[in-house]
């Protein structure tokens, strides 16, 4: 299905050729960077691209032009202190991590933590301990519970940190206040991966800050949901408990030694823009996500979630918050999975959406959408129903379709643990994927996006997970992680 795309722009062989295409078609991006391609005022890129000349700083020292950005960025986000990334949040949460780990020392990470965290883990030799999402309606990873956490920490009253990662891809925060607040009983910190929620707080329409919430370090990326280009992110300091000359220490070592000014600018636009404008910017977002909204609930088939959709399959209460600026479109009431949603839209109507999973597509959306692009996705949605979802579905179906829906329950079941991370070293073997039963896997193997591993190093491969491999490859999931790029063969510890 890819090529009927890939097709209009492989007469291109250079990257600069064919991007230049892309941006003159009229695909629409509902996916991050959130500048959305709009034109902004911007010199030529070229003629800004320098290094630390005489009077434009050095973000490593900063104490001019650069250290007033950051401080602008500190006083906007109203956090205790602020830190330009130009390696995205992957450098930030590294360098959190960094700051606070010693070797051995005991971590709680929510398990759907992105992949840079498990990286943290493994570089820095620490005991990593895992409290679960729960799950929500339609088997959509949900929210942490305060009351799990707590439990870690009774268990394991040592625990150095705690990682949480809110909102999710889909949108769903924890409750950060509570979880801060448990962790900083037992004296440990609270680190807080928002890297879908840089705008959370320039509108009540939005979840709550965990800069608002108490935790003590929280990564955005700002290029995900606001207009800053790609790799643009922030650190922020939330708390008095934090050593900032440490902090500063980590980020000289993951932060490149050569950062580009044309994303710090980015950055600096984007703030200036927001302090601005920001105000009607986002006004005038909520209104068009509310009509958007107001307009799905006349599908019939396909199905836009709402908070009220969330609620627990175990549990009364609904999550904590809901980011609507994620929409996620459900097809398991029709006779399409996600994978044939998704390039339905791209191919037929020239949507390009940010992910797809067993049972859903995920459209994100930024302060620079625009009333064509929300009503372009409304009627390609009203005319795939139409066209494609209004056939009943016979009992195979229906069957499948249920196993579907618990796609994701399978994905990011619990899995055994033998060895801790810290502790697979580097005796592996490739081994046949269909011989692996029963096996350590050596390496990470995650969906991506969003880059939440299936199964990591030290945990045992079972005939599921296996079975569950197939099932990725059959449904057009991206499996990543792999060293053979055939999923044939997973690389597993050589024991004695």
């Amino acid at each position: 299905m890819m090529d009927e795309t890939i097709a209009q722009f492989q007469q291109y062989e250079y990257l600069d050729q064919r991007l230049a295409a892309y941006s003159a078609s009229d695909y629409y991006p509902f996916h991050m960077p959130g500048h959305k391609r709009a034109a902004f005022p911007f010199c030529n890129p070229y003629k800004m691209d320098i290094t630390e000349i005489e009077g434009f700083d050095n973000l490593h020292h900063a104490e001019g032009i650069l250290q007033n950005l950051q401080i602008r960025l500190q006083q906007l986000y109203k956090s205790k202190k602020a830190y330009c990334l130009i390696n995205g949040s992957t450098c930030g949460i590294l360098s959190a991590i960094g700051s606070l780990a010693q070797q051995g020392d005991q971590v709680l990470i929510s398990r759907n933590c992105h992949k840079s965290v498990y990286h943290a883990v493994k570089l820095f030799k620490l005991k990593v301990n895992y409290v679960y999402p729960s799950f929500v309606n339609h088997a959509i990873q949900g929210s942490i519970d305060p009351a799990d956490v707590e439990q870690a920490f009774a268990n394991i009253p040592s625990i150095r940190f705690v990682v949480i990662t809110s909102p999710t891809y889909e949108g769903i925060v924890s409750d950060i206040k509570t979880i801060s607040a448990i962790a900083h009983k037992y004296h440990a910190y609270m680190i807080v991966d928002e890297a879908h929620g840089a705008h959370f707080l320039f509108s009540d329409f939005f979840p709550k800050s965990a800069i608002e919430q108490g935790a003590d370090y929280i990564i955005q990326s700002l290029h995900k949901t606001l207009p800053c280009f790609t790799q643009s992110a922030a650190l922020h300091v939330g708390s008095d408990r934090i050593d900032c000359k440490k902090i500063e220490e980590m980020l000289a070592i993951f932060q490149t030694s050569s950062p580009s000014y044309l994303l710090m600018s980015g950055i600096d636009q984007c703030m200036r823009l927001l302090k601005e404008h920001g105000k009607q910017l986002f006004a005038d977002y909520q209104k068009r996500l509310e009509e958007f909204y107001k307009q799905c609930s006349k599908l019939n088939y396909l199905h836009v979630l709402q908070k009220k959709d969330y609620e627990k399959d175990d549990k009364i209460n609904q999550i904590p918050d809901l980011d609507p600026s994620k929409i996620v479109i459900g097809t398991w009431n029709t006779n399409l999975n996600g994978y044939e949603l998704y390039w339905k839209l791209l191919n037929e109507y020239h949507l390009q959406l940010e992910l797809y999973s067993a049972n859903y597509v995920l459209a994100m959306t930024s302060i620079m959408d625009t009333d064509q692009g929300f009503q372009r996705l409304l009627k390609a949605l009203f005319e795939i129903e139409n066209s494609f979802c209004n056939i009943k579905v016979n009992n195979e179906k229906d069957n499948e379709k249920h196993s579907l829906c618990n796609f994701l329950k399978r994905t990011y079941a619990v899995r055994e643990k033998v060895l801790d991370l810290a502790d697979v070293g580097d005796s592996f073997q490739d081994t046949l994927r269909n011989e692996c039963k029963g096996r350590i896997c050596a390496e990470f193997i995650y969906l991506y996006p969003p880059g939440i591993p299936m199964i990591v190093p030290g945990e045992v491969i079972t005939q599921e997970f296996i079975d569950l491999l197939e099932e990725c490859t059959y449904l057009g999931l991206r499996v990543e992680g792999t060293k053979d790029s055939s999923y044939q063969k997973i690389r597993t510890v050589v024991t004695k």
